[in-house]
């Protein structure tokens, strides 16, 4: 595997990292400095917001700069995020940390282009190897993210103050390893052609099955990560408990990387992609008997596992369903539907949570989870019916 792809798992390690640290922070300082319970969530919705914002001018700026540029312009705007973050804590300014939030979701749109470059980067055999790889840098992020929670969260006087000072080191880390890393120009990677029209795109059905499969994969993952804090506080679990109920989850998230592409391989995307949606109808299964800690973590682990066998099969499906001049658009397109998804689920989940309560809101979720298996046998019954 070439070293590039390498370092680019470890970009990956740490902007999950600093995932993992606002996964577990951001809806508590939201509940702190939020003017209701009703916005407690609003934080992680911000920066699932900018997330949105971000994809297509990613993609299409990584198309005209190269990836190197774009990856560095988005740590930088991340690095800012994380310092205007400090700033409102020390301020008690909750329109401002919104703010924060939002610069550093433009920043993490930019960095879920790294699984993307790693492909251009591997050889074609290793294309799911490389997928696999980088996203796997995320395992090391289920250690260091709650770790860097659990440490950071009284240091000074002002709660929480120094998990953004640890964040803004983290996007840091992230610019030096990026000087080091040799990718493709924008001219090998996004070949000239003319395009086929967007709507054609959307139609394909390659794509249709990895958009949806990874719209329900991170939407369901999402709303149900993000409800977790507030429904383990409600639960009078104590914050320990709940950094470790969240570091088991990513650790369920990113480990099958590993061999997530083999499986792939195997026995075919579409297959791990099922695999996945049971996952995410299981999890919610487990809340529906159990909501100590044994069974918050039991139902986090599946949760994780499915957002993995949906998120990353859809990924390499992606790749195999446009030609290189559609490529900017095609994965704009993609990482617009699922991070807009991840967005709004962000948004929903503090209303659900605190007026459904946990297990009905897993319940609600079970039938969501089941769309990517709907379309995979809808699209087997139209071809078989025009065969």
């Amino acid at each position: 595997m070439p070293i590039t792809v390498t370092l680019l798992s470890l970009c990956q390690a740490l902007l999950v990292t600093g995932n993992v640290l606002l996964i577990g922070i951001s809806p508590l300082i939201g509940a702190s400095l939020a003017p209701s319970a009703f916005w407690s969530t609003a934080p992680v919705a911000t920066q699932w917001l900018g997330l949105m914002c971000a994809t297509i001018p990613a993609s299409l700026i990584m198309a005209r700069l190269g990836r190197k540029r774009g990856f560095m312009l988005g740590n930088i705007v991340g690095l800012v995020g994380a310092l205007v973050a400090a700033q409102a804590l020390i301020g008690e300014r909750f329109g401002l940390f919104l703010l924060a939030t939002w610069l550093i979701g433009v920043g993490i749109g930019f960095g879920q282009l790294y699984r993307f470059a790693a492909v251009e980067a591997a050889p074609a055999p290793m294309r799911d190897r490389a997928i696999g790889l980088v996203m796997g840098g995320g395992v090391l992020a289920a250690f260091a993210g709650p770790w860097l929670a659990r440490a950071s969260r009284e240091l000074g006087e002002v709660p929480f103050l120094g998990s953004f000072i640890g964040l803004a080191a983290l996007y840091l880390l992230a610019l030096i390893v990026l000087i080091m890393i040799r990718l493709p120009s924008a001219s090998r990677t996004h070949s000239e052609g003319t395009p086929l029209p967007l709507g054609k795109i959307l139609r394909q059905p390659g794509f249709m099955v990895a958009v949806s499969a990874a719209m329900v994969g991170y939407g369901v993952m999402n709303l149900a990560m993000t409800a977790t804090p507030l429904a383990m506080e409600s639960a009078e679990h104590h914050f320990h408990h709940v950094s470790m109920t969240i570091q088991w989850h990513v650790v369920a998230m990113f480990l099958p990387s590993f061999f997530t592409g083999h499986l792939a391989a195997r026995f075919g995307a579409r297959q791990v992609i099922v695999a996945g949606s049971l996952l995410l109808v299981a999890s919610a299964l487990v809340t529906q008997w159990d909501i100590g800690w044994a069974g918050f973590n039991v139902a986090l682990v599946l949760l994780g596992l499915g957002w993995n066998f949906t998120f990353l099969p859809a990924t390499g499906l992606l790749t195999e369903s446009y030609r290189p001049a559609d490529k900017a658009r095609t994965q704009a397109a993609n990482e617009f539907f699922v991070f807009g998804t991840a967005a709004m689920t962000a948004l929903a989940a503090g209303p659900l949570v605190n007026g459904l309560g946990w297990a009905t809101l897993n319940l609600v979720l079970i039938p969501v989870s089941i769309v990517p298996l709907v379309v995979i046998v809808w699209q087997r019954r139209a071809s078989l019916a025009s065969a």
